[in-house]
C-alpha cells in the first residue's frame, strides 16, 4: 500500500491528516515494517503529542468484532493503567475470554470494585493514595527501603477452590507456581468483592495473599497473582494458557 512506501516520518503526518475516525482503523489494518512504531500510538500520551485523538470507545467497540479474546500481562508503574482497567471491564460486560497475569490481576481487581462494588476511586497504592487501595503493598515490603531482588521472588504453594475454572485448568485442589511482585490484593475488601460475586478461586493459606480470581457467569475470566509463563512451554502448555487458548477459540466459532 502506499503507507508502506512512506517515511515514518511522512506516515505519522498521513495519520494526523487523516482525521479522528480513521486513524484507528488504518492502524488496525496495516501490516508493515512499521509495526514497532504503530504500537506506541496506543500510548495515550504519544498520540496527544502528535496530536491525534482515538475516541476510546470507538477502539473498544471495535473488539467485540476483531478479537477473540483479551490478555493483560504484567508490569509496573502507572503508565495506561486506566486503558487496562478499561479492556477487563469491556472483556467483562460482554464476555470475551479474559486472562489476567500479576498487573493484569489487579486492573481486575481495580475494574470489579469501581464498576461491580461502587467503589468508585478504587486504585491501587503503587498509583496514588485513595479512600480504597483495593491493591496494596504486601505487608512484607513495607519495611523495604533498597529495590532490587527484594520483591516476593520464587515459588509459592496456592489453594484452588473445587468447582472454578481455575480448578478445571489444574485440576487439582493445590498447585505452586512463581512469583515477581510487591503489591497484592488488599483483604480489607475481600468481603465486599466477594459479596459483589468475584470469585475468589485460588489462596497462599499461610500468608493470606489471594492468587487467583474469576468471574461467575463468564465464558472465561480468569486472573492470577503470580506468572505462569515461567513455567509454560511450546511442547508443554500451562494449564490456564490452554485453556484460556480453548475459551478464545470457542469464542471465535460461537461468532
Amino acid at each position: 500500500s502506499q503507507l508502506i512506501k512512506l517515511r515514518f516520518h511522512d506516515y505519522v503526518k498521513t495519520l494526523k491528516d487523516m482525521g479522528k475516525d480513521r486513524v484507528f482503523w488504518e492502524l488496525k489494518k496495516t501490516r508493515d515494517g512499521y509495526s514497532k512504531h504503530i504500537g506506541r500510538f496506543f500510548n495515550e500520551k504519544y498520540l496527544k503529542k502528535l496530536g491525534i485523538h482515538v475516541p476510546r470507545r470507538k477502539v473498544f467497540h471495535s473488539f467485540r468484532h476483531n478479537v477473540d479474546g483479551l490478555l493483560i500481562p504484567g508490569g509496573f508503574g502507572d503508565r495506561g493503567i486506566e486503558g487496562k482497567i478499561m479492556i477487563s471491564r469491556y472483556a467483562r460486560e460482554h464476555g470475551i475470554p479474559f486472562f489476567g497475569i500479576c498487573l493484569g490481576l489487579q486492573c481486575a481487581i481495580i475494574d470489579f470494585s469501581r464498576n461491580v462494588c461502587g467503589l468508585d476511586d478504587a486504585n491501587s497504592s503503587e498509583f496514588l493514595n485513595c479512600k480504597h487501595p483495593v491493591i496494596d503493598l504486601m505487608e512484607s515490603q513495607r519495611a523495604i527501603k533498597v529495590k532490587g531482588g527484594t520483591m516476593r521472588l520464587g515459588a509459592y504453594d496456592c489453594h484452588i477452590k473445587t468447582g472454578t475454572k481455575t480448578f478445571a485448568a489444574y485440576r487439582s485442589k493445590k498447585i505452586s507456581e512463581r512469583h515477581r511482585h510487591r503489591y497484592e490484593f488488599n483483604n480489607r475488601f475481600r468481603n465486599r468483592l466477594e459479596k459483589g460475586g468475584l470469585v475468589i478461586s485460588g489462596v497462599n493459606e499461610s500468608l493470606g495473599v489471594v492468587e487467583t480470581i474469576e468471574i461467575p457467569n463468564h465464558p472465561w475470566f480468569v486472573a492470577g497473582q503470580f506468572h505462569p509463563e515461567l513455567k509454560s512451554r511450546v511442547n508443554h502448555a500451562h494449564p490456564l494458557f490452554r485453556n484460556f487458548i480453548g475459551a478464545t477459540v470457542k469464542f471465535n466459532h460461537s461468532n
